[in-house]
């Protein structure tokens, strides 16, 4: 089509179409005066209006074929439509980059229906055939909520809390399936109840009676026999929890956000069946919808595993100290476990099928598990478990584990009180009726693959959190990604969750810290040559007076030598390595140099200060023991 003379943005009507026409969007133009940031900011304004008052938004190009599919699709529906023709108005490019922004698409047509983003022609046409366009477009098409979220965890909780305060009619479902033992919990998910909190509270009891180990040597005497009680520390630290879980409640009250504690599970498009424990059902709908429903710990399939073994669901409110335990499994949910209950005194061994953190540093990985061998933790390398018996009932009893090879014929007994798995998670994915509506999921992990703005291929569906296919199962991540889609969906903000350079502690007995890109991958994806690696071991000054461990605390980094050595990967095992790498990390993302780093005045005597005098490179093979403070 020819250059339109004189066109102003605004002047626009829609291709002609059979009854009902489509309606002429006008859209004013900014006019003159305002800086480009206000222009732009003023677009998207008046973008967002259309699309919020008009029940079907259309923007197209008048010589678009796809975009004549949609609009004779809605012209046989008998639909009236509300077209913009970006081809003919002022600044097209402008509105459609902007518009880009919004819906992170870049083409047209691009379609709104109920202020619902359907994408484009093959997504319109695909929802009209399943049905979701019909429901969409029904007349009584008033939801009893703007969102609802199913699973009120970190990222969930964090959503819904934010689009209430931005005057959305939210709820959240919330209901913990017991464990095979019986365990369940109350508001926050994992991370508060059988996660980070408690977590991270057994693992500070393991590092206290390190502490007084070490205080005799800085001149402390007690003569009393120390002993520690399980029973004591469960208590205490669950009454924390519980102080946590009633906190989210009032929170969610205090913001209006309607709370359901029922099993959430969709029946049709935009409607969910609540069912609570007495097996009452209830039946909600939403105009969108928000999973954050997380994940569980996975039992190894085998005789006796979910009779007789526990997982991370029961150990943190276990009524009973465990006594001697086998932890099965190698990931850092059992070497935090381990660690703090041999910290404690416990007799603990730890059954590994492969290799240590799989995913993370493994040099760091083998020295995270060396300091655990160190320090009383055995090991077990290239076994698992085959079958579990009980040969005496207790609190804790006697269970009797087999145990195969993973290399030979060869087989294994051993006699433990207490079975830990920790052998991962599994999505709580496939049992929330997401078949009924059409959400993919990854049929092998569970995992739901979604765009860059956490989107499901269902266009009113998205998800948060450890759910999430190829994302990091981290809190903090979850709530950042819960708030940002929020805004999003929201507020009209632009703004991703980035899941880049996320910094994370692994809270073994030596803590390991790290932010970016392990030495294996780094080196998958730079090429080893193109690669700097600056290393040194080191020995904080607490542990010197208490003669512990000199030359096993490490850190290293590793550089891009032709990116100006920008650090890629940060890598610390010592005392508080999570504070130390919380640090660094937001230099990181400000785009951290190796140069940057020697100019920074270390803060001495303290365990960071290492990063800051960095001299030795892997590549010259020099010695990186230390002789002084």
């Amino acid at each position: 089509m020819g250059a339109v003379p004189n066109r102003r943005l605004g002047s626009v009507r829609g291709v002609p179409m059979s009854s009902p026409p489509g309606r002429r969007a006008r859209l004013s133009s900014p006019g003159t005066g305002r800086s480009s940031s206000e222009a732009r900011e003023e677009l998207r304004r008046r973008l967002l209006g259309l699309i919020e008052s008009n029940r079907v938004m259309i923007f197209s190009k008048s010589y678009c074929p796809h975009s004549a599919r949609v609009k004779e699709l809605f012209s046989s529906l008998g639909v009236e439509c509300n077209i913009l023709e970006l081809d003919r108005v002022d600044d097209g490019a402008n509105v459609q980059e902007v518009l880009s922004e919004i819906t992170n698409q870049k083409t047209v047509p691009n379609i709104f229906v109920n202020k619902v983003h359907m994408g484009g022609c093959d997504r319109t046409f695909q929802a009209h055939q399943c049905g979701l366009l019909q429901k969409l477009l029904q007349e009584d098409a008033a939801f009893e909520y703007d969102l609802i979220v199913i699973g009120g965890g970190s990222g969930g909780l964090a959503c819904a809390q934010e689009a209430a305060i931005l005057g959305k009619k939210v709820m959240v479902l919330d209901f913990v399936v017991p464990s095979p033992q019986g365990t369940s919990w109350g508001l926050g998910g994992t991370c508060v109840n059988v996660g980070c909190v408690p977590k991270k509270l057994m693992h500070q009891a393991a590092l206290l009676g390190q502490a007084l180990s070490d205080a005799r040597k800085f001149g402390w005497e007690y003569s009393q026999q120390v002993k520690h009680n399980w029973e004591t520390m469960t208590e205490a630290i669950q009454n924390h929890i519980g102080s946590l879980n009633w906190g989210y409640r009032l929170s969610l009250r205090e913001k209006a956000v309607a709370y359901v504690n029922s099993y959430g599970e969709f029946v049709e498009h935009h409607k969910i069946k609540a069912t609570n424990r007495k097996g009452q059902e209830t039946y909600y709908t939403a105009a969108k919808f928000v999973l954050a429903t997380g994940e569980r710990p996975r039992y190894l399939g085998i005789q006796g595993d979910k009779e007789y073994c526990i997982t991370s669901d029961d150990l943190f409110s276990l009524p009973y100290c465990p006594g001697k335990t086998l932890v099965v499994g190698a990931s850092y949910v059992a070497l935090e476990c381990a660690g703090f209950l041999a910290g404690i005194g416990l007799d603990v061994t730890v059954m590994v099928r492969s290799v240590l953190l799989r995913g993370f540093d493994q040099e760091m990985a083998e020295k995270v598990g060396s300091y655990m061998e160190q320090h009383g933790v055995k090991f077990l390398r290239k076994f698992v478990p085959v079958m579990v018996q009980q040969l005496e009932k207790g609190s804790p009893g006697k269970l009797k584990v087999v145990a195969k090879s993973t290399e030979g014929p060869e087989t294994i007994e051993e006699v433990y009180n207490t079975v830990l798995l920790a052998i991962g998670r599994d999505s709580c994915t496939r049992k929330i009726g997401l078949e009924k509506i059409g959400v993919k999921i990854n049929e092998k992990s569970g995992k739901i693959p979604v765009n860059d703005v956490e989107q499901t291929n269902v266009p009113y569906v998205y998800a948060v959190g450890d759910i999430l296919e190829g994302k990091l199962e981290l809190t903090p991540v979850a709530i950042q990604a819960g708030k940002l889609l929020a805004r999003r969906l929201f507020a009209g903000c632009l703004e991703k969750c980035d899941y880049v350079n996320v910094p994370t502690t692994v809270f073994a007995p030596l803590e390991y810290g790290c932010c970016g890109l392990s030495e294996e991958k780094a080196i998958e994806v730079y090429k080893k040559e193109n690669l700097e690696v600056y290393h040194t071991l080191f020995w904080p000054l607490e542990w010197t007076v208490a003669s512990r461990d000199n030359n096993t605390c490490y850190a290293k980094i590793i550089c891009n030598k032709f990116d100006n050595y920008r650090v890629i990967g940060f890598h610390v095992l010592g005392p508080n390595a999570g504070e130390i790498t919380q640090g660094f990390a937001a230099a990181m993302k400000c785009g951290l140099t190796k140069q940057l780093l020697d100019d920074t005045i270390g803060i001495h005597p303290t365990c960071g200060e290492v990063f800051t005098t960095l001299e030795i490179t892997k590549s010259s093979g020099l010695d990186i023991t230390q002789k002084g403070c």
